[in-house]
């Protein structure tokens, strides 16, 4: 994570078993869960857009069989930037 006085950029770094279709994998509702994990509430596939429409820019990288990236950034508007006083 990188707070600068405009923005806050994060990075999430997997080694996990990566995503195969990263287009379909940012739809809703995509999910690679199993019908018994949904049954227990999981796996809905919200994910990836939930992030999304929680930042205003998002980029995901991804290897099958080697693991994903996702990085974010949060603008932020002038009245909301970080000042440091010196007090």
């Amino acid at each position: 994570m990188e707070i600068e006085p405009n923005q806050i950029s994060m990075a999430a770094i997997d080694d996990g078993p990566g995503i195969a279709d990263v287009d379909l994998a940012r739809k809703p509702g995509w999910s690679t869960a199993t019908a018994e994990v949904r049954e227990m509430g999981f796996g809905a596939g919200m994910g990836l857009k939930n992030i999304e429409r929680c930042v205003d820019e998002m980029n995901v990288e991804s290897k099958v069989g080697e693991g994903t990236r996702l990085d974010m950034k949060i603008f932020l508007p002038p009245e909301e930037s970080f000042r440091e006083t010196g007090q």
